[in-house]
């Protein structure tokens, strides 16, 4: 069986790989044996992958929904937190929202990223 950290690694590198579905079955293992405040910081992070997966899908309701969800997570967080720049990550998946609503010639968009921020 999996440590929530190895869930937690195998659900970043999905989420920076574009596979946001996955990531999102790895993220909720983590959720799962999570609480208090941590608990949130992981539903935020499983709500900005699905909401970017609706987005692509074209569910731009149910994306713009999601996001905003995430976002009442993520927003008390510092910009850095469990050395993860969430800062930027709620940046560009609010960006992701917003120009996959925009959009109407089919363009890809960039994805959002999740960056480690290495240890000082």
């Amino acid at each position: 069986m999996k440590s929530s950290a190895e869930h937690f690694e195998e659900g970043l590198r999905l989420f920076n790989a574009g596979r946001f579905f996955e990531c999102h079955e790895a993220w909720e293992e983590v959720w799962k044996r999570s609480h208090g405040d941590e608990k949130f910081f992981y539903q935020g992070l499983i709500q900005a992958a699905v909401a970017i997966l609706h987005a692509e899908r074209g569910n731009l309701a149910g994306a713009s929904s999601l996001c905003e969800r995430a976002m009442k997570k993520l927003d008390p967080l510092p910009p850095v937190h469990q050395n993860l720049a969430i800062g930027e990550l709620r940046i560009a998946v609010r960006h992701f929202i917003e120009c996959a609503a925009s959009h109407e010639n089919g363009a890809l968009l960039a994805r959002p990223k999740l960056r480690r921020i290495a240890r000082v």
